[in-house]
């Protein structure tokens, strides 16, 4: 049975935190929200501090690190596996695109530098980002020469990076959703350089095949820059820009606010009532894009954390939701 139903949850932030910002990144890690990157004014990094959120009394700090921390940037990813987040690209003060590779070991503060270069990915900034128990993923983005469609997988164990086979079919494309369910890597959507994408293909892991995913049911509005977990078989997406703005990066397209989700084994959209139309003014974050967002456990359920991002006004938000699926 699809999911039908959601309830977002509001953080009621204590005093000390980042702020307002968008194309940053957070990683959920037990009760802790690490938060990385970003932007105010649009193209220009705000910081390179890892800001901590405690997701059971809502109070910021930030961490006490040790080690070379990556320089400021925006349009970066980053994902966790156990207590590690696991950092990729993005694009600096300077608008270069990026390739370095980074650890931050929660239990240590510790930065270090895994790859960069020649060692892994090539350079780029509003890629996606999803992992494993045993490998992290990174698909498309945008890098130095145009849009990419490339994926890789950087096996843990083994501290080394994989080129994974290509597809033909597959569209170049920055702003896409990815998540990792039954050994399969999915790429969900993302904008194609004129317009907004509503594809979906999936790579399975134990064939190294890729196959378009033809879906049905209540399909989402193509979109990119949208928020984006798997839970169980299920792949969820929130939001999301489905117009860029003619100003490109400098302004605020064309946002929605809606959920849906995708039943990995029917391959059926279902559209998630979140409480957005039942009138009973519930908390909810409306539309945005550029948002920063992470898989996790709060307030007792697993769901998906999202903080900040850009609105229809083209100001930076700076609050924090929490979606539980019902």
């Amino acid at each position: 049975m699809a999911i039908m139903r959601g309830k977002w949850l509001q953080a009621e932030q204590k005093e000390g935190g980042p702020k307002a910002r968008s194309s940053h990144a957070v990683a959920v890690v037990g009760k802790k929200a690490y938060v990385f990157g970003g932007e105010v004014e649009p193209r220009v990094p705000v910081d390179n501090a890892i800001h901590v959120f405690d997701l059971e009394d809502f109070s910021w700090s930030v961490a006490e690190v040790k080690g070379a921390p990556p320089p400021p940037r925006v349009g970066v990813t980053m994902v966790a596996v156990g207590p590690v987040i696991y950092i990729f690209g993005g694009r600096d003060k300077d608008h270069q695109e990026l390739n370095h590779f980074y650890s931050f070991d929660t239990r240590s503060g510790e930065w270090k530098l895994i790859s960069c270069d020649a060692d892994g990915p090539p350079h780029r900034s509003y890629h996606a980002m999803a992992a494993d128990e045993n490998q992290v993923y990174v698909f498309g983005g945008c890098g130095q020469n145009g849009r990419l469609n490339d994926l890789w997988a950087y096996n843990i164990e083994e501290g080394k990076w994989h080129a994974l086979p290509g597809c033909s079919k597959l569209a170049a494309r920055g702003g896409p959703g990815l998540a990792v369910t039954d050994n399969k890597v999915w790429v969900v959507f993302g904008f194609g350089g004129k317009h907004e994408l509503s594809d979906v293909h999936r790579f399975d892991l134990e064939t190294n095949l890729w196959e378009e995913a033809e879906t049905s049911g209540e399909k989402p509005s193509p979109r990119s820059v949208f928020s984006c977990f798997a839970q169980g078989k299920y792949i969820v997406v929130y939001g999301g820009e489905v117009d860029p703005s003619d100003l490109g990066h400098m302004g605020a397209g064309a946002f929605v606010s809606d959920v849906f989700a995708l039943d990995t084994e029917t391959l059926e959209w279902s559209k998630v009532h979140d409480g957005a139309d039942d009138g009973e003014g519930k908390p909810h974050p409306g539309p945005r894009g550029w948002s920063a967002f992470s898989p996790g456990q709060c307030c007792g359920s697993y769901g998906m954390l999202v903080y900040g991002g850009n609105s229809p006004s083209n100001a930076r938000l700076e609050d924090i939701f929490f979606l539980q699926l019902l």
